[in-house]
């Protein structure tokens, strides 16, 4: 059984492999796990939610038709990333065909450089490119046989043959295949039972955390957002709208309200007043304070939320 020594040689893929197959199995599968945990990321009427997303990205992406097209089946395509990527990392974490899992991070991460970094600038300040490219070590050698859930089937394999634990010089190829087949078989077994019950519980939860509210054309009309007298010239104030949808009032003139919805147009992150303008603080992107883009990857200006005043009260219009 492969283990881990502590008098291996220092440059051995054993002590390189490790930290990075730890980060970027973690990071992957916290990744998938806090999208099914989002309330509002396969709601369709959230502009925080996975449809939103992909029909920003698509406006800009070198493979625009392909994510409109995956945009018209949002829930699907949706869970698909989300249990991509736990699979990806947790396969990652066990060593379970590495390889494989490498090569779904390699195309998982080109997929979000494709869409949503594509308009990052500079292009390295977008954290998916290079993930693309911290995955390439484990997709050319594999996890090495180190903490590998694979390796330990695969010595299971031979012992129950009455093998020794690593092959021998001149040991028959056909043995070999047939240890190799039976290795995948059970790894595969363990793989497809994890996945089918993952993809039961994870589809239950991440539908059941989905809101049921009314979509975001259908918000209460004259909800009241502040006092006239509550907001000074000059000011915002953050508030939510009806369908939980963050937002901010402006009043840059005595006479003068606006209010913007507080989602970033680039992938959604909900921007920060900064005064006189917003800025988002995921990519830098910055507007003015009528919701147009000033800076940063922003493909599109913030949407415009319609209020008026009735007797002293700002209320959505």
């Amino acid at each position: 059984m492969t283990r881990l020594r502590l008098d291996s040689p220092r440059r051995s893929p054993v002590w390189v492999l490790l930290p990075l197959r730890a980060f970027l199995g973690g990071t992957f599968s916290y990744a998938g796990l806090s999208k099914l945990l989002d309330t509002h990321y396969l709601d369709g009427t959230s502009p925080l939610g996975v449809h939103a997303q992909m029909v920003n990205a698509a406006a800009t992406s070198p493979i625009g038709p392909l994510v409109s097209l995956a945009a018209d089946h949002a829930t699907v395509a949706g869970l698909a990333i989300a249990f991509g990527e736990i699979a990806v990392g947790l396969a990652t974490l066990l060593g379970l065909f590495t390889r494989l899992a490498a090569l779904g991070g390699v195309l998982l991460s080109l997929g979000f450089f494709l869409t949503v970094s594509w308009t990052t600038r500079p292009y390295y300040v977008g954290a998916d490119i290079v993930f693309a490219f911290a995955w390439t070590p484990l997709l050319i050698v594999g996890d090495a046989g180190v903490l590998s859930l694979s390796a330990r089937l695969r010595a299971k394999v031979r012992h129950g043959l009455g093998l020794p634990v690593h092959p021998t010089p001149g040991e028959d190829g056909t043995v070999q295949d047939d240890v190799e087949r039976r290795t995948v078989l059970r790894s595969g077994l363990i793989a497809g039972a994890a996945t089918a019950a993952g993809v039961t519980a994870g589809s239950v939860l991440a539908l059941a955390r989905r809101p049921a509210g009314p979509p975001a054309d259908s918000v209460t009309h004259g909800a009241v957002i502040a006092a006239v007298d509550d907001i000074v010239v000059g000011s915002s104030k953050s508030f939510t709208m009806p369908n939980g949808t963050p937002a901010h009032l402006l009043r840059p003139a005595p006479d003068t309200f606006l209010a913007f919805n507080a989602t970033c147009s680039h992938q959604g992150c909900p921007v920060s007043y900064v005064g006189p303008g917003f800025r988002c603080p995921c990519h830098g992107a910055t507007y003015d304070e009528n919701g147009q883009v000033t800076g940063g990857p922003a493909p599109a200006p913030l949407i415009k939320i319609p209020i008026k005043v009735v007797e002293g009260q700002v209320v959505l219009a």
